[in-house]
């Protein structure tokens, strides 16, 4: 049977006939195309574009199978073929969207369910124990307290806002444990900007700054979070995301509050602090819920202070109105890494 296929490897960004043909033939099978998939391995059959799987960065996704093909030979070498050519691209620790229906197939190919938004979509990974030994890594930073917070950030760069609501969040719990978004999508590196939040938080007692994972806001989770120059809301990825933080990530810290700042700006932020209310507070599967506190935004001179602000004065090279928007430690490292540059910014925040 194996002979009947022919497998290869197709970029849609750099071929926009062969992408047209998947995005019809995902259409076909009820999927739409995801506009973050860096390459696709399709399956021919004479000619005919019979199956095809999605890989983004370490996400499988957009996999389909056309009805009349849908057997375990060709969906097994399917799954071998995209999971080979992750491997290629050292990518070894692997996520997978799936519909429930199809949980049984995909775990009998060594991926496991981690959440699922009823009736919806399942997020599964290819690791028995992954989740558990992260959360089993939370558990040795728990804090002994009856108010226990979260913060969760970007900080692109760290502001006097970030700033703002950590110190409220920290004052009105036990203990506060902040995360800083690890992915490498924004215009600030991800070393700088964990460093910079440590800094400029150094002198709260009550409080642990953590790293980020795959587990939280990545292109695993929220794929949507990294796209929002293309306005991309996806209510099922925002879902995902919440789920972990509700199911692993709280319990492992014992997570009982979760701050955010007010969003007046971003459509996509904004979008996620209402979803975050729903899947932590009020979801009928939520047997322990996590309250959501929204805290205003710090203003100046009138507007809300805000890391998109401060790119865009970094872009006009106007240090003398980020000095006001920013902690001291920002600021020197904005113009030790920026001054005399031209910088493109992207639009994440």
């Amino acid at each position: 049977m194996s002979g009947e296929f022919d497998f290869y490897t197709v970029f849609p960004a750099g071929n926009s006939l062969e992408a047209a043909e998947i995005r019809s033939f995902l259409a076909s099978c009820q999927l739409e195309i995801d506009s973050d998939i860096d390459i696709f391995v399709v399956a021919r059959q004479a000619q005919r574009l019979v199956a095809c799987a999605g890989l983004s960065t370490n996400v499988i996704k957009c996999v389909a199978i056309s009805p009349d093909w849908r057997g375990e030979s060709l969906s097994l070498q399917l799954v071998s073929e995209i999971v080979q050519l992750a491997a290629e691209r050292n990518q070894f620790h692997l996520f997978l969207y799936a519909r429930p229906c199809n949980v049984p197939f995909f775990s009998a190919c060594g991926f496991y369910p981690l959440v699922e938004v009823p009736d919806t979509i399942v997020l599964m990974e290819n690791s028995p124990v992954a989740i558990q030994r992260y959360c089993q890594g939370l558990q040795q930073q728990r804090q002994p307290g009856a108010k226990t917070g979260c913060i969760v950030m970007n900080a692109n760069p760290f502001t006097l806002g970030h700033k703002a609501l950590a110190q409220q969040a920290a004052q009105a719990c036990d203990w506060l444990h902040v995360f800083v978004v690890r992915e490498d999508a924004s215009l600030f590196r991800y070393a700088d900007r964990f460093n910079l939040v440590a800094e400029g938080l150094r002198g709260i007692s009550n409080l642990t700054v953590h790293h980020g994972s795959d587990y939280m806001i990545s292109r695993a989770t929220f794929p949507g979070y990294f796209l929002k120059d293309q306005g991309i809301i996806d209510r099922c990825h925002t879902a995902i995301d919440l789920l972990l933080f509700r199911d692993y990530i709280a319990p492992a810290l014992n997570i009982t509050h979760r701050f955010v700042g007010t969003e007046p700006f971003c459509q996509v932020t904004r979008k996620y602090n209402e979803d975050m209310k729903y899947w932590l507070q009020h979801a009928p599967t939520a047997s322990t819920p996590v309250e959501v506190v929204e805290v205003p935004r710090v203003l100046k001179a009138g507007s809300p202070i805000s890391a998109s602000a401060v790119r865009q004065l970094l872009e006009a090279g106007n240090f003398e109105r980020i000095r006001m928007l920013v902690p001291d430690a920002t600021l020197h490292f904005l113009q030790q890494e920026y001054t005399g540059q031209l910088c493109q910014l992207d639009h994440y925040s």
